[in-house]
C-alpha cells in the first residue's frame, strides 16, 4: 500500500468526518492524489505490478529457486533467467498464459526489484575443490597439523613448503591499455608460446626461500639455455615437462637437504607439500626417515586453500614473469624461447619471493600463526553439519519454523505464517474453521481474509515452485537418456580413414553390428556341437553301452579280417563279385 492510499484509510478509520483536504494537510499528501485513491485509481507501483510478467507469488517462487541453486553450487546464468519464468506462467490458464518468454532486459529489472540477488561473474571449479567438500578435510588437516606444530623441537624456520608451478614461456594476459576514443579493438598483437616449463619452489615459514629446480620439457640439455647466471639453481629434463619421482628424489637430495641442513643444526625439519604421487615414493620415504625430515602431506584438492606457495607467491610470480617478457617483446625480441627463461624468471622471482609474501601465505593458510579460522571462516559449511541456534540466536536454514506458531501456542499474534508444508496448510484449515467461525461477528471477514489470503499465497507459491521443480526433473532426464545411450554404447573400431562422413560412420557401425551377429552365431553353433559331443562321449562311456560296443566291434574285426583274405581264382573262370 502506498503512502496516499495509507493515509486516506487512516483518516477515514479515524472515525472523525474529515475532508480531503483536511488530510492531505495533516499527512502532507497531494489532494489529486487522494482523490485519485478515493476513485479507485491504483498507484503507478500498483499499476506496475500489475502488468508484470511474473505474480509476486511467482517471483517468490522464482528467487527461492535461484537461491537454492546457487547454495547447491550450480547457480543460474542470467541468459536462462527469462526460460525460467516463462516455464513458471505453465500453470496459469491459456488466456492468462504469455505467448513467449520475456526479453533479455526483463532479467536486470528482475534484479532491481529484488536487492536480494545479484549479479557475479563466476569461474569453473571442479567439484572436488569446492567448499562444501573439503570442509571435513580442511577440519581434519588442522587437528593434525596443530599436533605436529606443537611439538617444541619444530620451530618455524624449520617448516617448508614446497610445490611445483607452470609458467608458459610467453602467454601475456589481459591489461589496460590507453587508447584513441574512436579505436574500437578489444585486443592487441602479441606472440603466444605455449610451451610450459616447471619449476619446484620451497619457501620456509620464517620468510625465507631456496633455490628452484628448473625442469625443461626436453630429453637432453642445451647450451643455450643457461647462458645467464644462475648459481645454485638445478636443472632436470623430462619429455613431459613436468616433475616424476626421479626428480622428485633429485631435488629432495641435491636442493632441500643441502640448504636446510645446517641451518636445523639437528632438529627436526617439517617439509608440507601436497598429495601428488611422485613426493611419496618409498625412496624419499627413506630419505626423510634417514635425514630426520617429517614429510606432511595436504588433504587433496585443498592447495589452494591451505599451501601456502599457492595462497601468496605462484600468482605475484606468473604476474612478474608476463611483465617481464612484455617488457622483452618491446625491446625487439621476436620470439621467446627456453633460452629467454632463465633471464625472465629470475628477475620475477626476485619481485614474488619477498618476505611480506612468504608471510603472508602462511598467515592466509591459517598455519603461522596457527588460526583455522582463518581458513574456515572462508568456508561454505556443509548443511548437513547446521545446527538450531540457542535460544535468542537467529534460526538457520535448518531451524526455520514449518508451520505456524499460533497454531501451537494460542497466545502468539493472529497473523500467521505462511504455510509451506501439507500439514501446515491443513493445520491452518483447521484454524480458520475453528477459530475464525466464532470470531465472524466481532471482528467481520477481516480474520477470514487474511488466513485465506495466506493459505491462498502458500498454495501459489507452492505450485510456482513444483512446476519450477517439474522443469528441471524434465531437465535431468533428458540429460540422463542421452547419456545412457553413450554409456552403453561399447568404443569399438568403425574406420582408420582420416575423413568419415556421418553416413560413412553409420554404414560402418552396421557392417560391424552385422560381422558381430554372425560372429556370435558361429561361437553358438560351435557352442553347441561342443554338447552334442559331449552328450554323444558320455554315452559312449557309459557300461552297457561300453560292452556292446565292444561286441560289435570283435565282429567287425571279424568281418574286416575275413573282408581282407583274398580267395583264390579259378583257373579259366571269370571273376564274380562275392555275394554275402
Amino acid at each position: 500500500m502506498d503512502r496516499a492510499s495509507l493515509a486516506l484509510a487512516q483518516g477515514v478509520s479515524a472515525g472523525v468526518p474529515r475532508s480531503l483536504r483536511a488530510i492531505a494537510d495533516h499527512r502532507d499528501v497531494p489532494v489529486s492524489t487522494l482523490h485519485a485513491r478515493a476513485r479507485g485509481r491504483r498507484s503507478i507501483e500498483a499499476k506496475a505490478q500489475g502488468q508484470q510478467y511474473l505474480t509476486p507469488f511467482e517471483e517468490k517462487a522464482v528467487i527461492e529457486f535461484i537461491l537454492e541453486m546457487s547454495d547447491l553450487g550450480t547457480p543460474v546464468r542470467n541468459k536462462f533467467i527469462p526460460s525460467i519464468a516463462f516455464s513458471v506462467t505453465r500453470h496459469r490458464l491459456e488466456v492468462d498464459r504469455p505467448a513467449q518468454a520475456p526479453n533479455k532486459n526483463w532479467t536486470k529489472a528482475f534484479e532491481r526489484r529484488h536487492p536480494e540477488l545479484q549479479t557475479r561473474r563466476a569461474k569453473p571449479l571442479n567439484w572436488k575443490r569446492h567448499d562444501k567438500n573439503i570442509y571435513p578435510k580442511v577440519e581434519h588437516w588442522f587437528d593434525v597439523i596443530s599436533k605436529v606444530l606443537g611439538d617444541d623441537a619444530i620451530v618455524a624456520e624449520n617448516v617448508y613448503n614446497m610445490d611445483e608451478t607452470g609458467v608458459m614461456l610467453s602467454m601475456l594476459g589481459s591489461v589496460n591499455v590507453l587508447v584513441g576514443k574512436d579505436d574500437q579493438r578489444d585486443y592487441r598483437g602479441a606472440r603466444v608460446e605455449r610451451t610450459m616449463v616447471t619449476a619446484i619452489e620451497c619457501i620456509s615459514a620464517d620468510g625465507r626461500f631456496l633455490n628452484p629446480m628448473v625442469i625443461w620439457p626436453a630429453a637432453t640439455h642445451r647450451s643455450n639455455w643457461t647462458t645467464h647466471p644462475t648459481p645454485g639453481w638445478h636443472y632436470a629434463c623430462s619429455k613431459s615437462g613436468y616433475t616424476d619421482s626421479k626428480i622428485s628424489l633429485e631435488w629432495l637430495k641435491k636442493v632441500f637437504d643441502p640448504q636446510t641442513k645446517e641451518r636445523a643444526t639437528g632438529k627436526k625439519r617439517l617439509l608440507i607439500c601436497d598429495g601428488f604421487g611422485t613426493h611419496e615414493t618409498l625412496e624419499i620415504l627413506e630419505h626423510c626417515f634417514a635425514s630426520d625430515i617429517r614429510l606432511c602431506r595436504l588433504p587433496s584438492h585443498t592447495s589452494h586453500k591451505l599451501q601456502p606457495c599457492d595462497i601468496a607467491v605462484f600468482a605475484p610470480l606468473k604476474a612478474a614473469y608476463r611483465d617481464a617478457v612484455e617488457r622483452l617483446e618491446r625491446g625487439g625480441v621476436n620470439a621467446i624461447g627456453k633460452q629467454h627463461f632463465t633471464y625472465l624468471y629470475s628477475s620475477a622471482r626476485k619481485k614474488a619471493f619477498t618476505k611480506k609474501n612468504i608471510l603472508a601465505g602462511w598467515s592466509k593458510g591459517g598455519l603461522y600463526p596457527l588460526n583455522p579460522e582463518r581458513v574456515l571462516k572462508d568456508l561454505v559449511k556443509p548443511l548437513a553439519e547446521l545446527t538450531a541456534p540457542e535460544a535468542g540466536g537467529e534460526p538457520t536454514s535448518s531451524s526455520r519454523p514449518c508451520q505456524d506458531e499460533t497454531l501451537i501456542n494460542p497466545a502468539a499474534p493472529i497473523t500467521p505464517v505462511t504455510p509451506v508444508t501439507a500439514e501446515a496448510f491443513l493445520a491452518l484449515r483447521d484454524f480458520i474453521l475453528e477459530r475464525d467461525a466464532h470470531t465472524l461477528e466481532d471482528t467481520g471477514k477481516q480474520s477470514i481474509q487474511r488466513h485465506l489470503q495466506k493459505l491462498t499465497k502458500g498454495a501459489q507459491t507452492s505450485i510456482a515452485r513444483g512446476v519450477l521443480q517439474q522443469e528441471r526433473i524434465k531437465s535431468l532426464l533428458k540429460t540422463n537418456d542421452e547419456a545412457k545411450v553413450r554409456r552403453a554404447t561399447k568404443s569399438l573400431v568403425l574406420g582408420k580413414a582420416k575423413v568419415m562422413s556421418y553416413e560413412d560412420l553409420f554404414e560402418a557401425r552396421a557392417k560391424r553390428a552385422e560381422k558381430d551377429a554372425r560372429r556370435a552365431a558361429k561361437k553358438q553353433r560351435r557352442r553347441r556341437k561342443g554338447e552334442e559331443e559331449a552328450v554323444l562321449d558320455a554315452m559312449l562311456q557309459s557300461p552297457l553301452i561300453a560292452a556292446a560296443g565292444s561286441a560289435d566291434d570283435t565282429l567287425l574285426m571279424a568281418q574286416a579280417q575275413h573282408t581282407a583274405a583274398p580267395i583264390p581264382p579259378c583257373p579259366g573262370a571269370a571273376p564274380v563279385a562275392r555275394m554275402w
